[in-house]
């Protein structure tokens, strides 16, 4: 037997733990999970699952006395940022234990990120140019055209699953408190599945709107707007909301930009469409005097948008990476593990509007292949064979612990 041991905590909803796990144990390592509420029960197919039902002030003494009965080497969780995933990893740390996080990969749309200690502003990946040159040479060749088709609505179906359970069986779990702020399941969905609904109109009328750009050939920089609740925006930004960002970006556009130069607004492909970003843009514009710069795309290919633009100007979106790989300059206004000097501009948004330069595109060739060799897995949560796919991968690399990571 293998003297590591693996705990998983809180994963994806879907069997991407239990599968590792399963393959995991077969290997001959040691393997365990907790379940915080009944919804992680239905995920947890494993034999070596316990239920934690105590309150999450007691959570950080009960972990570390699982840790040690069990001879825990190794913590694997979907996001760091989640509370109960916060104080497991200070406990686990405390304890020399290995942190493995896991979410939705910084490369898009099949790419799943498998790290070590944290993502995003949490994470260890180098910021120094000679060393993730250093680690594109010693990395092989990549590909990266899409495999893999991951299923929406899988992941809404298990997402409302959990909601469900939480609200009609929360008695088995009394204290158990959602680790994370993002709307419920049975609202956002639902609003989901209307803008999806309407999705094909709005395809066309932000096609329509960016051939207009083109034949006059318009100059704008765009702004791809991101998630109001996602842990970029809580963790990893300095704003309390979108809100805040965009009127940030709309004054300083407004003093500091050309005045024949547009900017142009896209929204989120899962934003809800809850709050009515199209309106709040244009009454901030209008108090600006600059509502006719301004451009709101809700639908359109993104890498077709930036390809004639001047620039892209994100909080800390990974849809900012395209743009990169297009020549396109990048503004990172939070965390964001791109935001390396060479990448991206590192003067302040005042000036970028005049002085922005394209990244070194050696550069963002030896980042895209730094990271995929280290800190992304090919594959993806919900659907096969690209389910399978990351289970394998993400087996051989805890295994062997070949987990990324690097300071």
């Amino acid at each position: 037997m293998s003297d590591l041991n693996f705990l998983f905590l809180q994963g994806p909803r879907s069997l991407f733990f239990s599968k590792i796990a399963h393959n995991l144990h077969a290997l001959g390592y040691g393997v365990f999970g907790i379940n915080f509420c009944f919804a992680d029960s239905l995920v947890w197919k494993e034999p070596n699952g316990t239920n934690y039902r105590g309150r999450i002030s007691e959570w950080p003494v009960y972990l570390a006395k699982f840790l040690e009965k069990n001879h825990i080497t190794d913590i694997v969780l979907l996001g760091e940022q989640r509370t109960y995933h916060k104080l497991a990893i200070e406990v686990a740390k405390a304890q020399h234990i290995r942190i493995t996080v896991t979410d939705f990969g910084y490369l898009r749309p099949d790419w799943i990120t498998l790290e070590r200690d944290g993502m995003s502003g949490e994470s260890r990946f180098s910021k120094d140019s000679a060393t993730i040159f250093s680690l594109a040479q010693q990395a092989a060749e990549i590909n990266l055209e899409r495999c893999y088709q991951d299923s929406f609505w899988t992941m809404a179906f298990g997402d409302m699953r959990y909601d469900f359970c939480c609200f009609f069986l929360g008695w088995l779990f009394p204290y158990y408190r959602r680790p994370y702020k993002r709307d419920i399941s049975i609202i956002y969905y639902p609003a989901m599945g209307l803008r999806l609904l309407l999705a094909k109109k709005g395809h066309k009328r932000a096609q329509h709107c960016l051939a207009v750009l083109k034949s006059q050939q318009a100059r704008y920089f765009v702004f791809p707007l991101q998630l109001e609740n996602d842990f970029q925006i809580i963790a990893y930004s300095p704003f309390d909301s979108i809100k805040v960002a965009i009127e940030l970006v709309l004054e300083s556009f407004a003093k500091y930009a050309d005045s024949d130069v547009r900017l142009l607004f896209k929204v989120h492909p899962w934003d809800p469409g809850l709050t009515n970003w199209k309106r709040l843009i244009f009454q901030l514009a209008t108090e600006l005097d600059i509502e006719q710069r301004i451009d709101y795309f809700d639908g359109g290919n993104l890498e077709d948008i930036y390809l004639a633009s001047e620039g892209v100007i994100t909080i800390n979106s990974t849809a900012a990476i395209p743009a990169l790989q297009l020549g396109k300059p990048v503004k990172v206004l939070g965390d964001a593990i791109y935001d390396i000097e060479g990448l991206t501009y590192q003067g302040l948004l005042d000036s970028y509007w005049q002085q922005a330069k394209q990244p070194d595109m050696s550069l963002v060739g030896a980042f895209i292949k730094a990271v995929v060799s280290t800190i992304q897995i090919r594959g993806v949560y919900y659907s096969e064979p690209g389910l399978t796919a990351a289970v394998d991968e993400a087996v051989v690399r805890l295994s062997q612990r070949k987990v990324g990571g690097l300071l």
